[in-house]
């Protein structure tokens, strides 16, 4: 049974080839010897790097050293195998954290029992092969991974796409503002405020969960060479504002 996980994007992300749009607001102040004007450009953009967390848990009834030796077993078995995957030469790593280990009571009325112990290890793989994601987490569930707590999507060139879509609405509000002072029987006489910002929409970052159920589940089909849980990383829109305000004269 084919699984489908769809999950939006983290950070901003750009494609080349994607629709630019502009919108603008003006403000005409004469009074002041000034105009006022606010653009914006944006785009909608495409993730390039994959942030995956892996939780690896184990538990005894009688031993924490038992857990322990259980959880490091499970750990060792998901390293390998996502490593054995990654591309280090185009950036790819992997590595562990949020390593805890404790005692878990149930309680009787006023009595508290002693029920497990239990040892828990993170592993993170940060990739840019977003076609083995899916494979990934099948060998990762496989290899004895217990949850898969999050999945985050972001573009590596993050910074050099603002500052296009920047240059954009600057040129725009430029425009806009010459155009005003053409209409109003004046032109600009240098920049009076410069003001810009560069953010993604309404991105929260999600929190994706496999229950233990699903995970034996994926585990089974993928050991027994069904389809490969599929991921998608969606899009998100970049937006860059430029509020300025130019002298006239």
């Amino acid at each position: 049974m084919k699984k489908t996980l769809l999950t939006a994007v983290v950070l901003g992300l750009i494609a080349v080839s994607a629709p630019l749009s502009t919108q603008a607001v003006t403000q005409v102040s004469h009074d002041r010897g000034y105009i006022s004007v606010s653009t914006s450009a944006n785009t909608e953009v495409a993730p390039d790097v994959a942030e995956i967390s892996f939780a690896v848990q184990t538990s005894d009834t009688k031993s924490m050293q038992k857990a322990t030796q259980l959880n490091k077993e499970a750990s060792d078995r998901v390293l390998s195998v996502l490593s054995s995957m990654l591309n280090s030469s185009n950036g790819d790593y992997i590595k562990t954290s949020d390593f805890s280990a404790s005692p878990i009571y149930t309680y009787s009325g006023s009595k508290r029992n002693l029920d497990k112990y239990e040892v828990s290890n993170r592993v993170i793989v940060h990739t840019k092969s977003l076609d083995k994601i899916g494979a990934m987490i099948d060998k990762a569930i496989e290899a004895g991974a217990t949850n898969v707590d999050n999945l985050n999507f972001s573009l590596s060139t993050y910074d050099s796409q603002c500052n296009d879509l920047l240059g954009i609405a600057t040129k725009k509000a430029q425009s806009r503002a010459g155009l005003l002072a053409k209409n109003l029987g004046t032109t600009l006489d240098g920049v009076r405020t410069f003001d810009v910002s560069c953010n993604a929409n309404n991105y929260s970052s999600p929190r994706m969960y496999m229950a233990k159920n699903m995970l034996a589940s994926v585990a089974e089909d993928s050991a027994s060479g069904g389809t490969q849980t599929s991921i998608s990383g969606g899009v998100v829109k970049i937006y860059a504002n430029v509020n300025a305000s130019f002298f006239v004269k």
